[in-house]
Order: structure tokens, then C-alpha cells, then sequence
């Protein structure tokens, strides 16, 4: 690199090649791809520095100090900066604006010690304009948001290293805790706990069809759909009426289906309703204001279906290729230029009316010092249109930039007006009056509605929306003919499920985390099998349910909503300078007079009763546990209460809410599914059993037993010592088993087939020339031969018991890899717009996946394989590109804070 060019370090390979255009020769701008370095694992702390850091990779006893390593990935990445570094009169940290990007920045700068200027460089949109401006506008590291950034890390190592190993002994191995993953996956396992309780509560309406006849024209006819609203001056019961126990909140007037039947009825038989009231009122509709993190996540997740990971990577990529600005922010404000591009472009687009006299001015509530100072929207000063970027952009890319692009302009575009008209017919139904109602809205200006309207949450029940219609002319007094009365049962429903877009809405609202991390916070929910997805809606496990339960019981405080919001209000604390780290994270781990302490709670957590968390009562008399190998309902007898409880296997994607005592009942009383004697074994005197297990079909090998000394089957939770466990398990050995092939089943395989099964693998012979068996066998790649070390995949199951000598000795001469046949895909659909091959569905050892040929992505557990979309592929596969390769182990070490934060460059 010639003397005397500048370098300028940036987070992302993908921005460097942009912003090296727009600064030219005098600059080079190389990437860090991300973090350089992190907290150390146990293992590559050195031996002299192991009694200070050991437990933790810091120092609790003085001052909370850190040992960092640079990542194993990294070091390439470091020399190549240390070697620019060499010939550069002073280097630019480039790191995006946000807590982040200023600790990776700060990290850059105790990595690589440079002896030349050092100045902090920000911008919020990858243009030649906004570069050039940043060049000129540097300021000095923030070590406020450094310290901030410092803090969240060390809290979060100190909360999931002391409390996941509680989760490890008594609930399952590989579970963990984190200081806003537990809040979020408590929030979905409450919203499940009231759909468990909920009450559905019944009522019943009456719909009518209302006719009025033209006064000019007797043959013409407008109608409108009304509803019965009073009868005899009270009002009718409507789902919000009624509370999640199903009992009234206010006195209405319940009809059961008996009385509307009969109220229907008197109403087609009158026939003729007339025009009590009409009632008018006008209304304006406001825009909402541009896209935040939070709000575009959750736009995303409604209208284009996309996950908040998956609308944050198709973000980034928007962002580094200069079509949107900075898109982590929790500001809703935009600067005076956009403003000016997004009235022109309404006013170009939609006239002069379409925008107000004045421009609007949004504000945020946030304190927050981490987040960029304007709200997502297309970059520049002139807005580009999506038709006029679509020839560059992917098909996701394209359709979030015409979402962001939409709410932008729509933002600064006048308001709707509306009149909603309401209107009251009065039928006399054999002495009772009956009053129905009947709305509709007519928009008089739609204003920004010609560019965009928000979306909308499931609601709980269709019968409580709003009619929105044409009502025709009338006037107080107007004979209307009641036609098609149809009397409508209704049932309440319970709270819907938390969606993506729905839970990050939640999240915002009770402080927990920050929009920068909502879609790590789901993904890591999903990950952990704490949650699955039901089509969009996120159902919690049973896994979760004992994993908040120890939460709530014993680390109270750690899932409590309002302590966690106010973790995230002290690090905003600390990011503006009014906080001090060291004291704060003395504090909340070894307590104050305000706080009890982590390290006091988990030094005195007491007895935990495994066997009592991992339980949840159904009924009567069955209990669903969650044991080793997930959850099973536990079945007693009250008849004998001494009697080992019987276990029932609960369907996989059987929801928590749906296990009810009568769902329960109903899979206590089905058949048991295999389990079916087929015979004895003649060689050895054993009876063979088919069995339906959880991994599938299977034949197994018992011995004659008396039926009343039968013990628990393993695999529940419970506190008894390993060494007891391993002697029982000496003194048991396991019992021959086999799979079954995919071609049969347990209702029709034989005893003849279960010994063949039982007696793999087969002997086909030996080979003539060295003398080595062949076998054929099954394995969890499928069939195959094998011939000492040498092995050929049979082309089915089936073939195992028919192959010939001569027929595995021809496939033995065969190339290794060559007959290799490729496996057929389930589902084909369209080419991935990423990278342009053709997706494809398929079955693979570790269960269904979809593929473009360089991306694996696999289909969620409980997601039925069959149902994925191409819009659900491309998403699968674009979260798989975004978590990228899965990391290496560390092993190059570096110093701890080798340089006090207060030395500024």
C-alpha cells in the first residue's frame, strides 16, 4: 500500500467494495467481519492466570475484568489488518453506529495497538454524499456505549454460566438460561398457560339481510348486512362481554340457540323493519410513523410473512448495498432531506393534496443512547422507487425495500377522512322489540391510505369485528324488508399465540431487550426447542414449561418482566455516562441493599424437587412429566393405587393447550400402537415383541416375565445417584432390537420377518479371491454391503435380504462413489433468489431439509415437511445463510484489557 492513504476498517466485507468507490485511491477499507475476539472459554485460559479467571473468563474479585481471545477465524483477518496498518498515516473505525459496532471498534483498537491518529467514523447510509460527510465529520470513541456493550457481555456470561448448570441437573442437559431469552420464553409460555385456562363462554345473534326497494323504481333494490344489537332495550352479549373464566363482566343479555331459533323465526315471519335512527360521525385517520427495528419486524412478519431474523439479514443486505439506512434504530425521526424526498415523491406520485401544509414531525420516547439517530428509510436524498431498483434488488431484498419505501413516503402524506354511518332498524317481533344495527364507512379523502396500510394482529373473534360496507340512502321512517334471518352461535376464543411479529411487538413494550436483538431472541427460543411454530404462531414446549417453572420458583427475579426491562434501563445508564460498570455489576452479582445478589441465589437455592418441576397435572388421574426423552403422560389407578402408573406416549405436535383431561382420556383409551406379541424365538426360547417406539417401529426380544414385578420404564427425571443407575443397568443388559424397514409395518410384519430383522447383519457370502465375509445390513445411512473396510450402498431396504454373492461382488466392482445414485427430492419449486438454483425439498439422515445445492437448511421440528412453501424455503434458507458457518474452537489467546479505556487516541 503506497505511504500515506488512510485506512478505514468497516464490520462487513460486503460494505468495503461501495464505500472504497466512493473515497478512491487515497483511502484502503478492509473489513473485520465482525467481532475479532470474545470472552475465552474455560479451556484456553492459561494455567497461571486460571484462579482469577477460570470460572468465568473474569475476574469477579477485581472490578469484573475480562479475558478476551481472538477468535480462531479471526487471526487471518488480524494479520491482514496489522499489515495495512504498517503503511497507514491514520486509520477510521467504521463500525456501525450502535452499542456494537462502538465495542467492536473499541476491540479493534487493543488488538491492533496503532501508532497513528485514531478516529471514530459514523454514518447511517452507504452514499457517496453521506461517506464523504462522515470522512469529515469523525469524533472519538464513545467509551460510554463501550462500557454499556462490556457490561451486557459479562452480565449475560454471568447469568447463563450460574444458572444454566441448575437447568442442566434438573431439567435436561443442554438447556440454558439467559437474561432475555427466559423473560421471552416466559412471555409465550404465559400467553399458553391462559389459553389452558381459558373458559370458552357461548351466545348466539341474530344476522339479517336488509332489503330497501328504490322509491323511483319499485324493481330496484340495494341491501346491507345488519346484526341484532338490543331486544326489548337490553343489549345483546357480544365475546368481549365476557372475561377468560367465561363469565359476564357487564349485565347484557345472553341468548342461547332455543330463543334465537325462535326470535329468527317471528322476524321472517314480520318481515318489515323500520328506520329508527341514522347516525353519522366523521373521522380522520393518521399515518404511522416511519419504520424503527421493532416496527419493520414486525411489518415484515405480517405482510411478507418473513421471520424478524430473516427481515434483519434481508435488512443488512439492503443497508451494505446503500438502498436503505441504518435499519438498527429505535428513532422515528428523519432527517430534513428525507423528509423533503418523501413529500416530493407523494405529491409526484399522488398531487399535491396528498401531503399537509406542514411536514409531520415524529418523535421518539427512547432514552436510548445506543441506537442511530433516524428511522429506517430508503437512502439519499431522492427516493428511488421500487420499480426503479427492482433490476437490482432479489425478490426479498425487493419486496422489504417496497415496504420500507411505502411507510416512508406514506409517513409524510395528509390524513384519511372517513364518515361511518350507523344505522338502527326496529322490527316488533310478537310483542318484543328487536333493534338491529347495521355500520359502514365511506373513506371522503384517502390520503396516505393511497400508499400504505399497516397491518393488523389476529383478533380473537370475527364476530366482534366491525361491518365495513355500502350503506344506500335512507331516512328515519324507511320500511326495510328483513330477509334471510339466520340465527349465529359464537363462541369465545382465548388469546391467540404469540406470532414473531406480535411477540416483538411485546417485547418492545415491556423494555425487554433492545431492537437490535429481537430476532436473535427468537431464533435463539426456537434453537433451544423452548419454542416451535405453528404455521406463524410460536408454541411453547414442554420443556419450557420446566424450564420457566424453576425460573419462577427459584430465580424469581431473573424472569420478572419489569427487573428485566430495568437491567436494559441501567445499561442505558451506563451508555450515557450515568452509570459506572464496576459498581453496577458488583450489585446485581454479590447484591445490595436493594438487590439480593445472583451469586447469594444461587448459593442458597435449597432443595430442588426435579420429579414435582417436570409436572404438570391433566387430570384425575393422568400427569404429563417431562422426562429424558420428552414428555409422557403418567396414568394411575385409582382402583390400585400400589400399582406401577402406566405411561402414554403425547403426540409430538400435540400443543400444551390442547392436552386437556378429556384429550388426555381419549390417548389413555386409544389401542397402544404395536406392542404386539409375534411369537417366541426358537433359537433361544425369547418372546418377540413389535413395538411403536419414538423413534419408530421396531421388533424386540423379551424374556418371559411375570407381568405384576414389572418395573418403570427409564427415562424419567429424578435425583438418584449415577452409581446405582449404572449397576442396574450392568445387571439388565439391553435386549436384541431391530428397526423396521420404511416398506413395513406393525400391524403386518410376521414372526419369519422379525428374525430375519433380529439376525442382521446377513452373511452373503465370502468374497473367492481374499476369503473376507460380505454382509449385508442396515444402517443410519440406509442399506449397504460391506466387505472388511469396503462398503457399497444397496439401492433399497429389501435388498438386504435378497442379494446374491455374485450380485454384491458385481456391485463391489463397481466405483466406490460412482453408482451413487442421487436422492430424490420430496418437493421441487422455483430457483432461490439468492443464488439462483432451484430449491429442492428433501429427506436426509437428520429429517426433511430444503436445499439450493450450496445451502442446507432444515425444516423446523414439528413443521410439517410437506406443507413448506416456496416463500417458506427461501425463508428457511436465507436464516441458514445468515447464521452462517457454525464456529471453530478458539485457541489463540491475547492479553485482558491491555490498555486502560481512558487512553484516548
Amino acid at each position: 500500500m503506497a505511504q500515506g492513504k488512510k485506512l478505514v476498517i468497516v464490520e462487513s466485507p460486503t460494505k468495503m467494495k461501495s464505500i472504497q468507490g466512493y473515497l478512491g485511491d487515497g483511502y484502503e477499507v478492509l473489513s473485520s467481519v465482525g467481532h475479532i475476539r470474545d470472552l475465552a472459554d474455560k479451556k484456553d485460559i492459561p494455567a497461571d492466570k486460571k484462579a482469577a479467571y477460570g470460572k468465568y473468563s473474569i475476574d469477579i474479585d477485581n472490578g469484573f475484568d475480562p479475558y478476551y481471545v481472538v477468535n480462531a477465524r479471526k487471526t487471518k483477518t488480524v494479520a491482514d489488518l496489522k499489515r495495512a496498518l504498517k503503511d497507514a498515516d491514520e486509520v477510521l473505525l467504521a463500525t456501525d453506529e450502535d452499542r456494537e459496532g462502538e465495542a467492536i471498534a473499541w476491540h479493534l483498537l487493543q488488538v491492533l495497538k496503532p501508532k497513528v491518529p485514531v478516529k471514530r467514523m459514523v454514518f447511517h447510509e452507504i452514499t457517496k454524499d453521506a461517506i464523504r460527510a462522515a470522512v469529515d465529520n469523525t469524533r472519538e470513541l464513545d467509551l460510554a456505549l463501550v462500557d454499556a456493550q462490556e457490561t451486557r457481555r459479562i452480565l449475560d456470561r454471568l447469568y447463563g454460566w450460574d444458572v444454566s448448570p441448575v437447568l442442566w441437573m434438573k431439567v435436561q442437559q443442554g438447556t440454558s438460561a439467559g437474561r432475555v431469552q427466559s423473560a421471552a420464553t416466559r412471555l409465550v409460555v404465559d400467553r399458553e398457560r391462559e389459553r389452558m385456562a381459558f373458559v370458552p363462554a357461548g351466545y348466539w345473534d341474530l344476522e339479517a339481510l336488509a332489503v330497501r326497494r328504490s322509491p323511483n323504481d319499485p324493481d330496484a333494490e340495494s341491501s346491507f348486512t345488519s346484526r341484532l344489537a338490543r331486544l326489548g332495550g337490553a343489549p345483546l352479549a357480544r365475546g368481549t362481554d365476557f372475561d377468560d373464566a367465561g363469565v359476564l363482566k357487564k349485565a347484557v343479555l345472553v341468548l342461547d340457540e332455543q330463543r334465537a331459533r325462535a326470535l329468527a323465526a317471528a322476524v321472517e315471519a314480520v318481515g318489515l323493519a323500520s328506520v329508527t335512527s341514522i347516525e353519522a360521525k366523521p373521522g380522520t385517520r393518521s399515518p404511522r410513523a416511519p419504520f424503527t427495528t421493532s416496527t419493520m419486524q414486525q411489518e415484515a412478519g405480517r405482510k411478507l410473512s418473513m421471520s424478524a431474523k430473516h427481515a434483519m439479514s434481508v435488512a443488512q443486505r439492503l443497508y451494505e448495498k446503500g438502498f436503505i439506512t441504518y435499519m438498527r434504530t429505535d428513532s422515528t425521526a428523519l432527517s430534513t432531506q428525507a423528509v423533503q424526498a418523501a413529500r416530493a415523491q407523494a405529491v409526484k406520485l399522488y398531487g399535491e393534496k396528498a401531503v399537509p401544509l406542514n411536514p409531520r414531525v415524529y418523535r421518539s420516547n427512547s432514552k436510548n443512547a445506543q441506537e442511530a439517530h433516524e428511522a429506517i428509510r430508503p437512502s439519499g436524498e431522492e427516493f428511488r422507487t421500487p420499480s426503479q431498483v427492482s433490476g437490482e434488488l432479489d425478490r426479498d431484498e425487493l419486496r422489504l425495500y417496497d415496504l420500507i419505501w411505502k411507510r416512508t413516503v406514506a409517513s409524510q402524506m395528509a390524513d384519511a377522512k372517513y364518515e361511518t354511518t350507523t344505522v338502527t332498524l326496529a322490527v316488533d317481533a310478537h310483542g318484543e322489540l328487536a333493534e338491529f344495527t347495521a355500520s359502514g364507512t365511506v373513506y371522503t379523502f384517502k390520503g396516505f391510505l393511497e400508499a400504505y396500510e399497516e397491518g393488523k394482529d389476529e383478533k380473537r373473534s370475527d364476530a366482534d369485528r366491525a361491518d365495513d360496507q355500502s350503506l344506500p340512502q335512507l331516512a328515519v321512517g324507511d320500511e326495510i324488508r328483513m330477509r334471510e334471518v339466520e340465527p349465529k352461535g359464537h363462541t369465545t376464543t382465548p388469546k391467540p399465540r404469540y406470532t414473531e411479529a406480535s411477540l416483538v411487538k411485546a417485547l418492545e413494550e415491556k423494555g425487554i431487550g433492545r431492537p437490535s436483538t429481537f430476532a436473535s431472541i427468537i431464533d435463539v427460543i426456537l434453537e433451544r426447542g423452548y419454542v416451535t411454530k405453528k404455521g406463524q404462531a410460536l408454541v411453547p414446549s414442554w420443556l419450557a414449561f420446566s424450564v420457566v417453572r424453576l425460573l419462577e420458583q427459584h430465580f424469581a427475579d431473573l424472569v420478572d418482566y419489569d427487573f428485566t426491562a430495568a437491567l436494559e434501563d441501567d445499561l442505558d445508564a451506563i451508555a450515557r455516562g450515568e452509570q459506572q460498570r464496576v459498581g453496577w455489576l458488583q450489585d446485581f452479582y454479590f447484591g445490595s441493599d436493594a438487590q439480593v445478589g445472583l451469586r447469594n441465589v444461587v448459593d442458597n437455592l435449597g432443595e430442588i424437587d426435579a420429579r414435582e418441576l417436570n409436572s404438570t397435572r391433566i387430570s384425575d388421574v393422568a400427569t404429563l412429566r417431562f422426562g429424558k426423552y420428552g414428555p409422557y403422560l403418567e396414568v394411575s389407578d385409582p382402583q390400585q393405587p400400589d400399582a406401577a402408573p402406566r405411561r402414554v406416549n403425547v403426540p409430538e405436535d400435540l400443543a400444551p393447550d390442547e392436552l386437556t383431561a378429556a384429550r388426555a382420556q381419549e390417548l389413555i383409551d386409544a389401542p397402544v400402537a404395536g406392542d404386539r406379541v409375534l411369537g417366541e424365538n426358537p433359537a433361544n426360547g425369547k418372546i418377540v415383541v413389535v413395538k411403536d417406539g419414538r423413534f419408530g417401529p421396531y421388533v424386540q426380544e423379551e424374556d418371559p416375565v411375570d407381568p405384576d414385578a414389572a418395573d418403570l420404564e427409564t427415562g424419567e427425571i429424578e435425583d438418584a445417584p449415577k452409581k446405582r443407575t449404572a449397576k442396574k443397568a450392568a445387571a439388565a443388559p439391553k435386549p436384541r432390537t431391530a428397526s423396521l424397514f420404511k416398506t413395513m409395518s406393525v400391524d403386518t410384519v410376521d414372526l419369519e420377518t422379525a428374525l430375519k430383522l433380529l439376525d442382521l447383519p446377513r452373511t452373503v457370502g465370502a468374497d473367492p479371491e481374499s476369503g473376507e465375509p460380505i454382509t449385508a445390513q442396515n444402517g443410519r445411512y440406509g442399506a449397504y454391503i460391506k466387505k472388511g473396510a469396503d462398503s457399497r450402498s444397496l439401492d433399497d431396504e429389501d435388498q438386504i435380504f435378497t442379494i446374491t454373492l455374485d450380485q454384491a461382488l458385481a456391485r463391489f466392482a463397481e466405483p466406490k462413489y460412482g453408482a451413487r445414485r442421487a436422492s430424490s427430492a420430496l418437493k421441487e419449486f422455483e430457483n432461490d433468489p439468492v443464488s439462483g438454483k432451484p430449491i429442492k425439498l428433501k429427506d436426509g439422515r437428520f429429517g426433511p431439509y430444503v436445499t439450493d445445492g450450496t445451502t442446507n437448511a432444515t425444516i423446523p421440528r414439528g413443521e410439517d415437511a410437506m406443507a413448506v412453501t416456496f416463500d417458506r424455503a427461501v425463508q428457511l434458507l436465507a436464516d441458514k445463510r445468515a447464521k452462517g458457518p457454525a464456529p471453530k474452537r478458539t485457541t489463540r489467546t491475547t492479553t485482558a484489557r491491555s490498555a486502560a479505556k481512558s487512553t484516548k487516541k
